[in-house]
C-alpha cells in the first residue's frame, strides 16, 4: 500500500509503552444483535478502562513522550474524551495537562476532566473555536499543544487496536470505525490494510457533522459551518489535510448517517448487548440498520469507542428502555 504518516514498526512500540489496563480489549460476537441486523456482528469493547474510550491508548505515547524528554505540562482541545485521557495519562507521570473545551460539551465529560485533575478552560463555541484557544495557550506558555489526529501519537496509539483485530482476521470481512478527527479510522485502517488487507474499512459520521466524509468522497478538505449532532465526540468542521491524506488511503468507504439511526444503535447496544454508550460508539450499529443489504450475510466489526454520556440526556435518547424485559 501507498505510505501514510503511520509505521507498524512504531504501533508495535507504542503497545510497550500504554497502560496495560488500555490494551487487549474484549472482541466478542453478540448474537443478540444479529436478529435485527441481519448480519453476524463482533463487539470491540473500548469502554472498559478508567477513561471510558479508546483515547488513553494515544494520550499514553504522548505523555511517556513528554516525560521523557523532560517536559512538564501541555495543553489539548477536547470534547471530553482526550481531555478525560491525557488528564490520566500526565497525572500518571507528573505532567500538568490544561484542557480546552466548549462550555457546551457533555457536563459528565467536563466533570471527569476536572475529577482527574486537569486544569479546564471553557469557551463559548464549539470545538473548533477551543481548538484555537489551545493553541494560544500552547504559544503563550511554551507547552506542548496536543493535537488529536494530527499528532501521530494519537493515531498510532488508536492504531493498536488494528493489532489486535488484524490477530482475529479473517474471522470477521468488515470493521466499521467511527469517524470525527480521523485518528481511529486512520490508525485502525493502516493496520488492517497492511497486515489484513482483505478486511474492509468502513469509517461511519453522522449527517449533521459531515466535513471528513465529504472531504473523502471529495478527495479535498471539505470544511462546514456548523455541526448538529448529538455525537459531540465527531463533531468537526475542519478536518486537517494530513489526516485526509492518510485517510484516502485506508477507508474503503465513508457513509454518513441519521440521527435517529445512532439512537436507534444506542438502544441496540443497551438492549441487546447490555451497554451503555456515547453516541459516537453507536455509529456503526446506525450504519448497519440504514443498509441493511449491504451488509446481509456477513461477518462485521464495531468498535464501540466510548461510553462517556451525560445521564439524564441519555435516558431521553433510548426513552428510558428498562434494564430486563420479559
Amino acid at each position: 500500500m501507498q505510505e501514510t504518516r503511520l509505521d507498524i514498526a512504531r504501533i508495535r512500540a507504542a503497545r510497550r509503552v500504554i497502560d496495560p489496563v488500555f490494551l487487549d480489549t474484549p472482541l466478542y460476537r453478540c448474537e443478540a444483535l444479529e436478529p435485527e441486523l441481519g448480519c453476524a456482528v463482533s463487539v470491540k469493547l473500548e469502554t472498559a478502562n478508567p477513561v471510558r474510550s479508546f483515547k488513553g491508548r494515544g494520550t499514553e505515547v504522548i505523555a511517556n513522550l513528554l516525560a521523557d524528554n523532560g517536559s512538564r505540562a501541555a495543553v489539548c482541545a477536547s470534547a471530553g474524551n482526550l481531555g478525560q485521557a491525557l488528564a490520566w495519562s500526565g497525572r500518571g507521570r507528573g505532567l500538568e495537562v490544561s484542557v480546552v473545551a466548549s462550555r457546551f460539551a457533555t457536563v459528565a465529560k467536563l466533570d471527569r476532566i476536572r475529577a482527574l485533575g486537569a486544569r479546564l478552560e471553557l469557551v463559548d463555541g464549539d470545538h473548533e473555536l477551543a481548538r484555537e484557544r489551545a493553541a494560544a495557550i500552547a504559544r503563550y506558555d511554551g507547552i506542548r499543544l496536543v493535537e488529536d489526529s494530527l499528532d501521530i501519537e494519537t493515531c498510532e496509539g488508536a492504531a493498536t487496536i488494528g493489532l489486535e483485530l488484524a490477530d482475529a482476521a479473517p474471522s470477521f470481512d468488515t470493521v466499521l470505525i467511527a469517524l470525527g478527527g480521523g485518528a481511529l479510522a486512520t490508525g485502525v485502517g493502516h493496520v488492517l490494510k497492511a497486515l489484513a488487507p482483505e478486511v474492509e474499512v468502513i469509517c461511519v459520521q453522522p449527517l449533521g457533522a459531515p466535513a471528513l466524509t465529504l472531504s473523502w468522497r471529495r478527495r479535498r478538505v471539505v470544511t462546514t459551518d456548523a455541526t448538529d449532532t448529538i455525537a459531540d465526540g465527531v463533531a468537526g468542521r475542519r478536518p486537517i489535510p494530513a489526516v485526509l491524506d492518510d485517510l484516502l488511503l485506508v477507508a474503503d468507504d465513508a457513509v454518513l448517517v441519521q440521527e435517529a439511526s445512532i439512537i436507534a444503535g444506542m438502544r441496540m447496544l443497551f438492549d441487546h448487548a447490555g451497554l451503555v454508550v456515547e453516541p459516537s460508539a453507536a455509529l456503526g450499529i446506525a450504519a448497519i440498520l440504514e443498509d441493511r443489504d449491504r451488509f446481509a450475510g456477513r461477518h462485521v466489526v464495531t468498535i464501540v469507542c466510548g461510553s462517556n454520556v451525560d445521564v439524564d440526556a441519555y435516558h431521553r435518547w433510548i426513552g428510558g428502555a428498562p434494564l430486563h424485559r420479559s
